[in-house]
């Protein structure tokens, strides 16, 4: 559904991501795990179609992001860190807004809207200012907002970041009802949200990645804690080890 080949971001003479690869199928929860800084925000950008890549290429359900843009924008929702929402709109006609834009008919966009509405339980505030929202409802508008359009494939950078336990319980539980028929790509810092909802995980560390397995099968005997430092750990000793070989010659 999702496949990520070689991806390089220069800017300037700073190298955010280097040859990074990946692979995620339909119904698959992918954690995009890695420290703050490691390429991760830059990696979803990328697949989305909102930031061209130097090198590499990203196909979504069959179609290139960089030769068929429209194509990938059609199947692909995307929650960035800090959702877009215009504080003076209310929660309906945001997303109704948000829905025509991404190509829902005119026909389509009441039904659309009340399934986003029940599915992200905003039927309440559907009515209010998204200015007057909490930090976890306008998380949930901006999950509504990636989802209007029915899309196959679902990027959330981020879904849980600043919310109290009890939101995010409800959002890890929103995101498990949502994978089904679609791949979902998850970007987090945060490990027990990789545990707890990911089926698959790619260690990104200083724009590399540094591992892609399925978290059963890297978490044999050991906790996910401890899979990431030991991969993060071993990306920073080869870079040591490296510099010296350069500093010996």
């Amino acid at each position: 559904m999702v496949e990520v080949s070689r991806l390089t971001k220069h800017y300037g003479g700073f190298c955010a991501i280097q040859n990074v690869s990946f692979t995620a199928q339909r119904g698959e929860i992918l954690g995009l795990l890695g420290p703050n800084g490691a390429g991760k925000t830059t990696t979803m950008r990328i697949i989305t179609g909102f930031m061209p890549a130097t090198e590499g290429t990203v196909n979504v359900d069959g179609f290139d992001v960089f030769k068929e843009s429209h194509e990938v924008r059609r199947r692909t929702g995307y929650l960035p860190e800090n959702p877009p929402l215009y504080n003076d709109m209310t929660v309906s006609s945001y997303l109704k807004f948000v829905g025509r834009i991404k190509g829902v008919s005119r026909k389509e966009i009441s039904s659309a809207l009340d399934g986003v509405l029940e599915r992200c339980s905003l039927t309440e505030v559907a009515d209010r200012l998204l200015g007057q929202l909490s930090k976890g409802y306008r998380q949930r508008v901006g999950l509504a907002q990636a989802l209007i359009h029915n899309p196959a494939v679902l990027i959330l950078d981020e879904p849980t970041l600043g919310l109290d336990p009890k939101q995010i319980i409800e959002i890890r539980s929103l995101i498990r009802e949502l994978s089904g028929d679609r791949t979902v790509i998850l970007s987090t810092h945060i490990l027990p949200e990789v545990s707890q909802i990911c089926n698959k995980v790619v260690i990104i560390n200083e724009g590399r990645v540094a591992v892609e397995k399925n978290l059963q099968e890297l978490t044999q005997g050991m906790t996910l804690e401890e899979v990431f430092l030991k991969y993060i750990s071993k990306e920073v000793e080869e870079k040591g080890q490296g510099e010296e070989e350069s500093l010996s010659l």
